[in-house]
């Protein structure tokens, strides 16, 4: 018998409620006593609450409430937990990135040897391609920061805990840090970032935060029962972004672009503008809304969009692009800016 069968076999009979000597497991598994002392120690180091009592009648039991039943994975399964692993190592972070680690290792010591092999040369079988950088909508954009990890770690902590958490968000759109104090629901993955979702304590209300943007999270207290209709499945498919939008209309010092209706239709079909605020304004012509008042997305929005696209607001961006549209109509044997 090899160590890895061996050691399911060691968790096995240390799951019952009685102490089993060593003397027992060495006679069950015709081994020395040093080996079962070694095996008993890999199961620790694997994380295994093994419990140990000294004397003529001791020996070792499974803490109380621990429970690992064997593993039997076909090879289709097998399959699929590499495509599963994969995919997980490949997102820039993850949450409780370490204990997936740990459980990565339980687990492959229960599997069986063909299953262990395959897995073990995972990376030659199976890859998964990083997502590509969107440069038109590079704010979606975040490089991979420890503190990030650290926020997706504690969201998750306060979910698995029932307690509410506190942190800073930093909101790009206003340049301003708020400390927010949230009921933790859930966390989706869209677009090779994080999103956080819960329950703003000072507005009452379902929020969605992006984790790169939050800082010095801890978890508190405060013990919370999460509503039991809350499911992160009604976020996904660009949910989440259009309640935000949504959101967005009834606050001041929105964007706004007068577009033709073929720009609307083009826009809709984005998956990020899809959910900007469209609203007729006479003559085939439509208001668009968004939340971003930068130059930096505005500007290429506008040139991508091309002649029939105004910039209504912020009026303060209409004289630069002016300048860009006229030094752009120079270089291509237009008028003179």
């Amino acid at each position: 018998m090899n160590p890895i069968d061996r050691a399911l076999g060691i968790l096995l009979l240390l799951s019952g409620s009685k102490l089993v000597s060593a003397a027992t497991l060495s006679e069950r598994f015709a081994v020395s006593l040093r080996t079962i002392y070694r095996d008993v120690d890999r199961l620790i180091a694997l994380g295994v609450p093994v419990e140990a009592e000294r004397g003529a009648e001791g020996g070792y039991r499974l803490a109380g409430g621990y429970h690992q039943p064997p593993v039997a994975l076909t090879r289709k399964e097998t399959a699929a937990l590499l495509v599963a692993l994969a995919f997980v190592r490949g997102i820039r972070a993850t949450p409780l990135a370490s204990e997936l680690e740990t459980a990565e290792s339980k687990l492959v010591s229960a599997l069986p040897k063909s299953a262990k092999d395959l897995l073990s040369r995972a990376e030659r079988i199976i890859g998964i391609e990083p997502m590509a950088v969107d440069v038109f909508h590079h704010a979606t954009q975040a490089p991979p920061v420890g503190e990030w990890q650290a926020a997706l770690d504690g969201f998750m902590e306060g979910i698995l805990a029932g307690c509410r958490v506190r942190f800073e968000h930093r909101n790009p759109a206003r340049n301003e840090i708020r400390e927010h104090e949230v009921e933790p629901y859930g966390i989706l993955f869209d677009r090779n970032l994080w999103y956080l979702a819960g329950r703003s304590v000072d507005a009452d209300d379902l929020r969605i935060y992006r984790a790169d943007r939050l800082r010095n999270l801890t978890v508190t207290g405060m013990r919370f029962r999460a509503p039991k209709e809350f499911s992160v499945e009604s976020l996904l498919g660009g949910a989440w972004l259009s309640r935000a939008m949504r959101r967005w209309a009834q606050e001041d010092g929105l964007a706004e672009l007068r577009v033709t209706a073929e720009q609307a239709r083009r826009l809709s079909q984005d998956w990020f503008y899809r959910h900007a605020l469209f609203t007729p304004d006479g003559a085939g012509a439509v208001r668009v809304r968004l939340a971003d008042t930068s130059a930096e997305r505005l500007y290429p929005l506008l040139r991508w969009l091309g002649p029939g696209a105004e910039l209504i607001a912020p009026e303060a961006l209409r004289a630069g692009l002016a300048t860009e549209l006229t030094a752009m109509a120079a270089a291509h044997g237009g008028a003179a800016p």
